[in-house]
């Protein structure tokens, strides 16, 4: 490629292409891994790398560093993407790694994009030459490690957790992109203070989304160079709040304890950080189902319908208009009062069961029996429910909660 080319190439990159850090100097962000003196700063300067997992949100650094990598190395370097790589594709890849290896002392470095989507197979393909060095491994993922990457592999990886640019960060380098002349956009066109501030915050950390927002909004001037709020506004249709697989189980998380502590603007407001990242509205439905039961449980039998209904409403209308059924059924989870004795009273049996041996029916409630009297019609009749080595166990326990009160009350007169 002559100069002419790479100009062409250069110029036909989308911004956020260009303005890829070339080096550590460059790179913004995750100092906690690559400051100077840290321990993966020193790895990659001295070429001792080792197998690693960069694991983040999107847009803070990742592919950037393993493409900064590939520059500082003297091993050969392959990109592969875990979405559509096959076993039979990384067998070739594993072959010319062992030859280069046997024949000229080189080692490889295999960069895997998107790690978390490998099927396991191909994971488990990547075992032995990851642990025996025929490959030093990258893998890059959005994902959580610990839900998307066996164990196996996991063990045999560093793995360094990227965070979120801090928002000095995050300006600078769109500063950077305006006034850089080989790469950004020369200094041609400036942006006001109010829209660099809202450029940060609506892109929430995605530096990729913020660049290409910031370039519709820099080329579609024509007769200013003055890039205001209401440009980037329009040039930035909708505020990024995907969720990636770490942050869901948080936020489902945040969910659930929102709703057992009662706490309705919390629940209302993961309810809708759900539904507006696009979760699985009936995924959302099983959960307060599960809370219905397992955190109101008796003390406001009716929550359970309530669940049910929306869950219903979920299939029967769909969305968006099921979100109002939703809300409705999370508010009275909330605002409901709270018993956990039905999930003590399955689990406390269960535990049981799984530690006793398997014990024999009573006679008097076997099926077929002829000594069973009806308790209904028969208030007096002493049958045991129990097998005579759990007599006198309580599973269930009321609580003096709402509903349960009632209950609460009775058993603790048959107590006494």
């Amino acid at each position: 490629m002559d100069l002419f080319d790479y100009n062409r190439s250069i110029e036909h990159q989308p911004l956020a292409e260009k303005m890829r850090p070339r080096n550590l100097n460059e790179f913004f962000g995750q100092k906690h891994l690559l400051g100077e003196g840290k321990v993966l700063r020193r790895l990659i300067e001295n070429d001792k790398l080792t197998s690693i997992i960069l694991q983040g949100p999107p847009s803070t650094g990742k592919t950037s560093l393993a493409t900064i990598i590939s520059k500082m190395t003297n091993a050969n370097f392959i990109k592969l993407n875990g979405v559509n790589l096959t076993v039979a594709d990384l067998r070739e890849a594993i072959a010319k790694a062992k030859d280069d290896l046997k024949l000229y002392g080189q080692k490889t470095i295999l960069f895997i994009d998107e790690i978390h989507a490998m099927k396991s197979n191909v994971q488990e393909a990547l075992l032995p030459v990851v642990e025996d060095g025929t490959f030093i491994l990258i893998g890059a993922t959005t994902e959580s490690v610990a839900h998307d990457i066996i164990p196996p592999l996991v063990s045999r990886c560093r793995v360094y957790n990227f965070v979120p640019l801090e928002q000095e960060e995050h300006k600078q380098i769109i500063n950077l992109a305006l006034t850089d002349p080989e790469r950004g956009l020369g200094g041609k066109y400036q942006i006001t203070d109010e829209a660099l501030d809202y450029l940060v915050d609506v892109s929430n950390g995605d530096v990729r989304n913020s660049l290409i927002a910031l370039e519709t909004a820099a080329y579609s001037l024509y007769d200013s160079n003055t890039i205001d709020l209401q440009l980037i506004k329009e040039a930035y249709q909708s505020r990024i709040n995907a969720i990636t697989n770490t942050d869901f189980y948080d936020i489902v998380s945040a969910f659930c304890k929102s709703m057992r502590a009662g706490h309705t603007d919390g629940a209302i407001y993961w309810l809708a950080r759900m539904l507006y990242s696009g979760v699985d509205p009936l995924y959302i439905a099983r959960r307060i189902v599960v809370h219905a039961t397992e955190d109101v449980g008796m003390a406001n039998p009716t929550a359970l319908q309530i669940a049910l209904a929306a869950k219903d409403a979920v299939q029967f209308v769909g969305m968006p208009e099921a979100r109002m059924a939703l809300a409705q059924a999370v508010i009275f989870v909330c605002e409901s009062p709270k018993s956990n004795s039905v999930y003590k009273a399955i689990n406390d049996a269960l535990a049981l069961v799984k530690s006793t041996k398997a014990y024999e029916v009573p006679k008097d409630i076997r099926d077929g029996s002829k000594t069973y009297l009806n308790p209904i019609d028969n208030p007096r009749s002493n049958h045991d429910y129990l097998p005579p080595e759990l007599k006198g166990i309580k599973f269930y326990k009321p609580q003096n909660s709402g509903v349960e009160a009632k209950i609460y009350t009775k058993h603790n007169q048959q107590c006494e």
